[in-house]
C-alpha cells in the first residue's frame, strides 16, 4: 500500500456518550471538558496555567500540521492525540465497549483490532473481529470500499485496506469492515447502527493514549458517523463548548434534530465546498476593533476569497492571516490601557498585567459571511500565567483556523445538509 495521509482533529475536550438521548431521529451526548475533574485525562496536580499551557502546545503543533500542500490543499497533517473527545460506543454482536477519539476532522471510525501486528497499548481490551456475529471485511469490489478514500487493494477479490499516516508519524494500518455500532442511551438501551463503515486496525502506533482505542470520524465525508447514522443526523451536528475556567460543568453535543441551531441571536454563514470536503470552510471577511472594522484580503494558506478559513474545535488558538492579524494588533493595543508583559511561554505578540476577568478588553466582532460573530473578552484573551493574559487571536502564515477559544459559550450548529454553519451565544454550562 502506499503511504496515505490523513487528517486527525485533535480537541482539548472530552466526548462522553455515557448518557446519550435518542429522540425523534434526534440524538444528544455529554460534553466534558478535558481537563473536567469529569475527564479521564483531569490531573489534580496540575495548575490551570499548566493546563492551559498544555493546551497551547497541542494548538500550536495541530497548527504546524494543518499546512496546505503544494497543490494549495490541506495536507492533513496534525498530532493524533494531544487530547481530545473521548466517544464512548460500541461495536460488534454481542457489543464490545469501543473508547475513541472523536474527530471532527477525519473521517474513518477505526479501533484496534485482534490479533494485532502491532498495536499501542490501551486500558481495555482489543476488539476481536471472529467473536462478532455482524462483522464483515469488505472486498475490493465492494462499493463500501470507496466509501473511504485512504484505501488500497492488491487485487480485485481481496480484503480492502486502509493506511492512515499522521503528521507526528502516528499511524493505523487495517481492514476495512462493516459491524453494528452502538450509541449508549440513558435509559440503558443501545441505539445500533448496523452495517456501518469502519476501520479494524491490525497496525497502530504513535502518540495515542492507554484510554483510548482508536477514532471516530465526524468530518464531512461517507466515511464519518455524521454520515452514517443517516436519518440519526441528518447531516446535522451541533455543540456548545463549556469554557475553561468552569471544571466540573458540561455541555452537548447533538446529532439530527436535538442539533438545531435557532432563535434570537442566531447568525449563519455558508461552508464553501473545498477538497477535501471532509474540513469545514468558511469566508472570513474582516474583524472590527471598538467598531473600527477591517479586511481581510486572503489567507495565504487556503488562498484569498472564499473559504479562507476552517472552523475547528479541537484547535485551542484562532489563526488569522498575517495581513489581518498586523492590523488588528495595533488597534487592540491601543485600546487596552496595561501594562505590557511577557508571554513566558513565548506563544503570544500582546500580553498584559491582568489576571481574572480582563475588564479592559475592547469589543472584538469577527465578520464572517452573512455572520457577524461579537466575541467574549475570554474568547479572545487567555490568561497564561498568575497575572498575565494574552490576545489568543495569533498570526498565520499558512493555514486560517477558527479554533475553540474563540467558540466557547457560543452554541454551534453544522448543517451539512443544506451548507451552512449557525451560532448562537448560550451559556454552555448550564443545565
Amino acid at each position: 500500500m502506499a503511504t496515505r495521509y490523513a487528517s486527525s482533529f485533535c480537541f482539548v475536550i472530552l466526548l462522553c456518550l455515557a448518557a446519550a438521548e435518542a429522540f425523534d431521529g434526534g440524538i444528544t451526548v455529554e460534553l466534558i471538558p478535558r481537563d473536567s475533574p469529569k475527564s479521564p485525562f483531569y490531573n489534580p496536580l496540575e495548575t490551570p496555567f499548566q493546563r492551559i499551557r498544555k493546551a497551547l502546545g497541542r494548538s500550536i503543533r495541530r497548527s504546524r500540521g494543518l499546512r496546505p500542500n503544494a497543490a494549495g490543499v490541506p495536507s492533513a497533517d496534525i498530532t493524533s492525540s494531544g487530547g481530545g473527545y473521548l466517544v464512548n460506543i460500541t461495536i460488534g454482536t454481542p457489543p464490545v465497549p469501543i473508547v475513541a477519539i472523536a474527530d471532527t476532522g477525519s473521517d474513518l471510525i477505526w479501533t484496534q483490532c485482534k490479533p494485532c501486528e502491532q498495536c499501542f497499548k490501551q486500558d481495555a481490551p482489543l476488539f476481536v473481529p471472529s467473536k462478532s456475529s455482524t462483522y464483515e471485511d469488505v472486498t475490493c469490489v465492494s462499493d463500501k470500499c470507496q466509501v473511504y478514500d485512504q484505501t488500497s487493494c492488491s487485487s480485485p477479490g481481496t480484503t480492502c485496506q486502509y493506511q492512515v499516516r499522521y503528521g507526528d508519524q502516528s499511524h493505523t494500518y487495517g481492514n476495512i469492515a462493516t459491524d453494528t455500532i452502538g450509541l449508549g442511551s440513558t435509559s440503558g438501551s443501545v441505539i445500533k447502527f448496523p452495517g456501518t463503515v469502519f476501520g479494524c486496525g491490525f497496525d497502530n502506533a504513535g502518540t495515542f493514549g492507554t484510554e483510548t482505542s482508536g477514532i471516530v470520524g465526524l468530518g464531512g465525508g461517507d466515511a464519518s458517523l455524521v454520515s452514517q447514522i443517516g436519518t440519526s443526523s441528518g447531516g446535522k451536528f451541533s455543540y456548545c463548548l463549556v469554557p475553561f475556567f468552569t471544571p466540573g460543568k458540561s455541555s452537548k453535543l447533538s446529532f439530527g434534530t436535538n442539533a438545531r441551531v435557532a432563535g434570537p441571536g442566531t447568525v449563519s454563514t455558508p461552508f464553501i465546498s473545498k477538497s477535501p470536503k471532509t474540513f469545514y470552510y468558511l469566508t472570513l471577511e474582516g474583524i472590527s476593533i471598538n467598531g473600527k472594522r477591517f479586511d481581510a484580503s486572503g489567507s495565504p494558506g487556503l488562498g484569498s476569497g472564499e473559504g479562507n478559513i476552517i472552523i475547528d474545535s479541537g484547535t485551542t488558538l484562532t489563526y488569522l492571516p498575517a495581513d489581518l492579524y498586523d492590523q488588528i494588533e495595533p488597534a487592540v493595543s491601543a485600546a487596552i490601557r496595561l501594562p505590557k508583559a511577557q508571554d513566558p511561554s513565548g506563544y503570544f505578540n500582546l500580553c498584559y498585567r491582568s489576571s481574572g476577568v480582563f475588564r479592559s478588553a475592547p469589543s472584538i466582532t469577527v465578520h464572517f459571511t452573512g455572520a457577524d460573530v461579537k466575541l467574549n473578552w475570554y474568547n479572545a484573551f487567555v490568561e497564561v500565567a498568575e497575572g498575565v493574559t494574552c490576545f489568543s487571536l495569533v498570526p498565520s502564515n499558512d493555514l486560517s483556523i477558527y479554533g475553540n477559544l474563540a467558540q466557547m459559550n457560543f452554541l454551534i450548529g453544522y448543517d451539512i445538509a443544506a451548507g451552512q454553519l449557525s451560532l448562537k451565544p448560550a451559556d454552555c454550562g448550564s443545565d
